[in-house]
């Protein structure tokens, strides 16, 4: 590349509307792709397509190994041996709540991370080999569910251990109040694309409000409200770390929009109180 010709690129795309155009529309939702531009947040120069192409890297070396007339069970036994042996992919155990856990780009480099991100690249790897793979946002630890011609096997994306009914079961009633006897199959839906991408996201956002860092976790917000626009709970919380970080217009708006949205929340009393200091003449008018 010539020196001149590099003024002819084009600028990289600004990370909050590069991950808003990988979500706006459910039917072209670029998963892979948004869960690794979070890793934007704490590496504003990330080159998401190299990531994207050491992933497709990854599932190029598994497929070679693979006969073409191999079974699914076949294909599984060789993603589970390639993915957790030969990689070497399992739970950080030394620190659970790093939030380069979240990053894949991190977690790409390290070999370790949490369920869910283990989960996406497992995920990814196994559609490349003809298997249908989905996630499921289990109470706690998710997991991943692969559907095969003799029925559907449920995954621990940590170890790659198939899990029974009686494990998810047991594993259940850890979560489950004594008075919820919500059937077990209806924790093991698959998530959405945007369900996936959100429990992601709200892992970040518990890490960042423990360690009190009010401009990740700002950072984090300004993702979930883009992702999930309705979800008046999310504005309300960017709106309340707005505050925090001295942004009394912004953080007003927030609050208004949750507060309309949620006239009988129970927490609407308090908020309009916050809503009047910020704004005496114009506080909204709630019905």
């Amino acid at each position: 590349m010539t020196q001149s010709s590099r003024f002819l690129l084009p600028d990289p795309p600004e990370p909050l509307a590069y991950f808003e155009s990988l979500v706006s529309n459910d039917a072209d939702f670029a998963l892979l792709e948004a869960a690794v531009t979070l890793g934007q947040q704490a590496d504003a120069s990330l080159d998401v397509q190299a990531v994207l192409c050491e992933v497709d890297r990854l599932a190029d070396a598994l497929r070679r190994r693979l006969p073409a007339d191999a079974s699914p069970t076949a294909r599984l036994r060789a993603l589970c041996r390639y993915f957790f042996h030969d990689l070497g992919f399992a739970a950080n155990l030394n620190d659970f709540h790093d939030p380069a856990n979240s990053y894949l780009h991190k977690v790409l480099e390290t070999r370790r991370g949490i369920p869910i991100s283990l989960a996406l690249l497992l995920i990814e790897l196994a559609g490349q080999i003809g298997l249908k793979a989905q996630g499921v946002s289990f109470p706690g630890h998710f997991l991943v569910k692969l559907h095969l011609p003799a029925g559907e096997v449920v995954l621990d994306p940590l170890t790659g251990q198939s899990l029974s009914r009686a494990a998810l079961e047991e594993r259940l009633q850890l979560f489950q109040g004594p008075s919820d006897d919500t059937p077990l199959g209806l924790y093991l839906q698959a998530a959405s694309p945007r369900e996936f991408l959100a429990r992601m996201l709200r892992n970040l956002k518990l890490i960042h409000r423990q360690n009190g860092q009010a401009q990740a976790l700002l950072a984090v917000q300004q993702r979930l409200v883009r992702l999930l626009p309705t979800d008046w709970e999310e504005r309300r919380d960017r709106g309340l770390v707005l505050l925090e970080l001295g942004e009394p217009d912004a953080a007003a708006d927030d609050l208004t929009v949750y507060l309309q949205g949620r006239p009988r929340a129970t927490d609407a009393a308090s908020l309009l109180q916050r809503l009047a200091m910020l704004r005496p003449a114009s506080g909204p008018s709630l019905h």
